[in-house]
């Protein structure tokens, strides 16, 4: 089913991230860590259809979606980066196979912290988040998606990683083999993977190699 929905407000985030809030069709629902396809209302755009996460709590009379703007190609992320306040999107019905099965790692790149920011916000409202840990890889301090509350959320249990910048303030390891055989303290929990292709592929396989169950690592398949 599709749902022609207006864009009720928009602001930024990072550099290069806005924060979208649309319309909330009734009886609209989806579980924190899913995500739909989104289209832009307009003639030469309503057929390119892009997934994006849903990152608000489920019981919000509004969604909202935290989206990474493209602007190196005429896409769809562009086209959204220049869209304004009543503007319409084509909202479908939810779907994706990331869900919070237990306690454990969530391992994310760049704009793949999106699928776990419903999660981590839902279980910090129903207090259980302690016992869960953040791994979050970006090339630069200034494209943390969210720093300030993620951090706020889960204190030292969120940690952070720069890969292109010599000066940063935050750790500068790559998640690789070496970085989690020294921070994975647990491998019979779950683990939630999430990011560039390439990434999810690595770490995943790293991951079963280390002993991780291969049914507790939970990635977008």
């Amino acid at each position: 089913m599709e749902h022609i929905v207006r864009i009720l407000d928009i602001h930024p985030v990072t550099h290069n991230v806005k924060q979208f809030i649309i319309e909330k069709p009734d009886d609209f629902t989806f579980t924190p860590g899913q995500a739909t396809e989104l289209s832009i209302n307009q003639d030469e755009w309503a057929d390119k259809r892009s997934p994006f996460t849903f990152t608000n709590f489920t019981d919000d009379h509004f969604l909202q979606f935290t989206i990474k703007i493209y602007t190196d190609h005429a896409g769809v992320t562009n086209h959204l980066g220049e869209l304004k306040v009543c503007d319409e999107l084509i909202l479908r019905e939810p779907w994706g196979t990331i869900g919070y099965k237990g306690p454990g790692y969530f391992i994310a790149g760049g704009a793949g912290i999106t699928p776990f920011l419903a999660i981590l916000r839902q279980l910090n409202r129903d207090g259980a988040l302690a016992d869960n840990k953040l791994f979050f890889s970006n090339k630069t301090d200034q494209d943390i998606i969210l720093a300030d509350e993620l951090k706020s959320m889960l204190g030292e249990n969120a940690l952070f990683t720069i890969t292109d910048q010599k000066d940063s303030e935050h750790d500068q390891r790559r998640i690789d083999a070496e970085f989690l055989k020294a921070e994975v303290k647990d491998l019979s929990k779950h683990f939630y993977v999430c990011g560039p292709d390439a990434m999810v592929q690595e770490i995943t396989g790293i991951l079963t190699d280390l002993g991780a169950n291969a049914d507790a690592v939970v990635f977008e398949r």
